[in-house]
């Protein structure tokens, strides 16, 4: 372990294949947050015929998982430690340059929260952090404000948000196995992994590697985030 201290990112894309990378679409964190919660759940069909008896639920579908985050923002200077080891950068980027939090908060509502004029809609949004990588669109946020100056300027807040996963097309239909049950799989990537590594794990030959990276749009296989999912798809369409 480096020890180095990484900010919790958020990035805006405006296509659901993730390729569009928004303008000025980038939001990190000043403080990591102490916690996030992913939410997974699976729907049943509890209906049933009129006039028979109870009958055991039947599955419907499940859903993409949630992410609930909650961020702070201070301009007080007085929580740069919070969980984190300070900085001079930290201090600086702490102290309130008139404005309060009010360029923090606008800059996260750009890319989370506002509407994508060109796509009809608000962006799709990558979250990093440590080993957490989401792909996903927010849902809803609550922003409480704390703290003000004697003008009534807001030093502090948080901002509770809520994200609905996503799943591309292509890993979708992968993850499901509707075509290929037996020959098309999921992997996530684990400390110490490669590309040839995990291509020899599924087809026992490490040359499909290149045809894997293409597949899921992987542009430098040499350089593998942990947490991140690759499919493989059946070996007849790699071979």
């Amino acid at each position: 372990m480096s020890g180095e201290l990484t900010k919790l990112q958020i990035k805006a894309y405006s296509d659901e294949q993730f390729n569009n990378e928004v303008a000025n679409g980038e939001f990190q964190t000043l403080l990591n947050p102490e916690k996030y919660v992913f939410k997974y759940k699976v729907e049943q069909n509890n209906q049933q015929a009129s006039g028979t008896s109870s009958s055991s639920p039947r599955y419907n579908r499940t859903p993409p998982e949630d992410l609930e985050l909650e961020f702070i923002f201070d301009r007080t200077g007085v929580l740069v430690n919070y969980g984190n080891p300070a900085t001079a950068d930290d201090n600086e980027l702490s102290a309130d340059k008139g404005n309060g939090i009010k360029e923090d908060i606008d800059q996260f509502k750009r890319v989370v929260f506002d509407y994508n004029g060109d796509e009809h809609r608000p962006n799709y949004l990558v979250i990093l952090w440590g080993t957490l990588l989401f792909k996903g669109v927010l849902t809803e946020v609550d922003i409480t404000f704390k703290l003000f100056k004697a003008d009534g300027t807001p030093l502090r807040a948080t901002a509770n948000a809520k994200f609905k996963g996503f799943v591309e097309d292509t890993l979708r239909v992968a993850t499901e196995n509707n075509n290929s049950p037996d020959l098309t799989h999921i992997r996530e990537v684990k400390e110490g992994d490669t590309l040839p590594l995990m291509t020899y794990r599924i087809y026992g030959d490490p040359k499909y590697y290149l045809e894997v990276a293409k597949a899921n749009r992987i542009t430098n296989f040499r350089k593998l985030k942990v947490g991140q999912k690759i499919f493989f798809p059946p070996i007849d369409k790699v071979s």
